[in-house]
């Protein structure tokens, strides 16, 4: 048996983060790669794993402690195989822990917890940056981050910096590899996981500036107003929310960079509501709960394959279709509204789109979500359920092109030729990047949604 010292590894440019969570107590057994402590910066959180399996004999951090790069966690007896520790020192050399007798063991990379990069719309919904995505089903329990494209085209790298990759979270595909032909290190796959602690990604890192000067002066703005509040009356000042600050930056990023249009429609629901309530009645002992989300969502992959360019993104020069269909969607949390992504809809009926999107946003709600699970969308829902409201200008996620935002149905009188009749009409909104899409196609991507919502045995053909 060997006593173990397991420290806080490379957690990107931050001095300290505070421990958020004790996911063990002394006495626990705990496996290799077991979450062990949950730590947070001012925008991400991750789980920090167990370098081995053995039993926990002493914890050094409480809730609460801020701690860094190299702290101390938790004292570990456990069984140290001199193979096993080679074969992770050859995964991850960075992330060493030290035991008693001095010998230098490895501790597997930190699996992190999704940063909260979010844009909202202007009614308060947000939508989350896609940050990261798992690189292989089989390895990680996850979804491929890269769909159905073809598995025999693979990033260019080594099985150890594959094996590194996977146990981040890290998709390989939007690494840009350092090496000779574009091929991927190690380093590379760090530097791409601070990024996202520090709340970007590796493409935002490389291309997005802020503007030069400060109150808008890059962008030839006049100073923001500086006015003295309490002259006027009471006041009461809070500070912003993490969510809030985060989200400010990428909300005003997409707003200036992007020349957004929306498109106003109606859907006539009627019977596809008639339907959702039977479908619940049916299967109400499954306790899988059908919302009309999971039509809209099964209904906007249905529009998206008929219009590629609604499920593309750009890149410099080039347009990027992408042949895989994953839709984000809003979850209301403690916290703030997440966007878990649902993967692979186009594979999945209403039942299981129901489940899962269940699922995603029970995690959202606790905190949960990993990277794979809030990234990869190729387009967005923005709904405001039964809230309220008419219709609303929701802001692109970028790196997408396309958003549809969604407020609550309401009876309405509608003319069928004869008479007016009574019809559960849903608003849509339709917010597109007009670099990439143009007016008439916007028009018939709602028009077309709004046919597959009044008759969902469109999805069939």
């Amino acid at each position: 048996m060997t006593t173990m010292q397991v420290t806080i590894p490379d957690i990107g440019d931050f001095d300290e983060v505070a421990v958020i969570e004790l996911l063990v107590k002394v006495g626990d057994r705990v496996r290799a790669e077991q979450s062990l402590i949950t730590v947070e910066s001012d925008k991400a959180s991750m789980e920090i794993p167990s370098s081995h399996a053995g039993v926990v004999t002493a914890i050094s951090v409480k809730l609460g402690d801020k701690v860094k790069q190299g702290s101390l966690i938790l004292v570990l007896e456990t069984e140290v195989i001199a193979s096993e520790a080679k074969q992770s020192n050859d995964v991850a050399k960075p992330f060493q822990t030290a035991s008693a007798s001095g010998l230098a063991v490895t501790a597997p990379p930190v699996v992190a917890v999704p940063p909260v990069i979010a844009t909202a719309a202007p009614s308060g919904l947000a939508v989350t940056e896609s940050v990261i995505a798992s690189e292989a089903k089989q390895s990680t329990g996850l979804p491929r981050a890269d769909g159905p494209r073809n598995d025999a085209v693979l990033p260019h790298a080594s099985p150890s910096v594959r094996k590194f990759a996977r146990e981040l979270g890290v998709p390989l595909n939007e690494v840009k590899g350092s090496g000779p032909k574009g091929r991927i290190s190690q380093e590379d796959v760090q530097s791409f996981s601070r990024a996202v602690m520090a709340g970007e990604t590796r493409t935002q890192a490389q291309s997005v500036k802020a503007p030069a000067g400060e109150g808008g002066a890059g962008l030839g703005l006049i100073p923001w107003p500086k006015v003295d509040f309490a002259k006027f009356g009471p006041i009461e000042r809070k500070a912003l929310g993490r969510i809030q600050k985060i989200s400010g930056a990428n909300l005003l990023r997409n707003a200036v960079m992007i020349p957004a249009v929306t498109n106003h429609d109606n859907a006539d629901i009627t019977e596809l509501e008639a339907f959702r309530v039977l479908t619940n009645k049916e299967h109400e002992k499954s306790g899988v709960k059908v919302t009309m989300l999971a039509f809209l969502i099964k209904a906007c992959v249905s529009a998206l394959q008929k219009f590629p360019q609604f499920n593309s993104s750009l890149d410099g020069e080039e347009l990027v279709y992408k042949q895989y269909w994953h839709i984000g969607f809003a979850a209301d949390t403690p916290n703030g509204l997440m966007v878990p992504v649902l993967k692979d809809a186009d594979k999945k009926g209403i039942l299981q789109i129901s489940a899962e999107m269940g699922e995603l946003a029970k995690k959202a709600r606790d905190g949960k979500l990993s990277p794979a699970e809030m990234s990869g969308a190729t387009f967005t829902i923005s709904s405001l359920g039964g809230i309220g409201g008419r219709y609303f200008t929701p802001i692109i996620n970028a790196p997408e092109v396309a958003i549809l935002g969604v407020c609550r149905s309401t009876m309405e009188p509608v003319w069928n030729g004869k008479e007016f009749v009574p019809r559960l009409m849903l608003p849509l909104s339709l917010t597109w990047d007009h670099r990439v899409i143009d007016g008439a196609a916007a028009a018939r991507f709602n028009a077309y949604l709004g046919q597959v919502l009044g008759d969902f045995r469109r999805v069939m053909l």
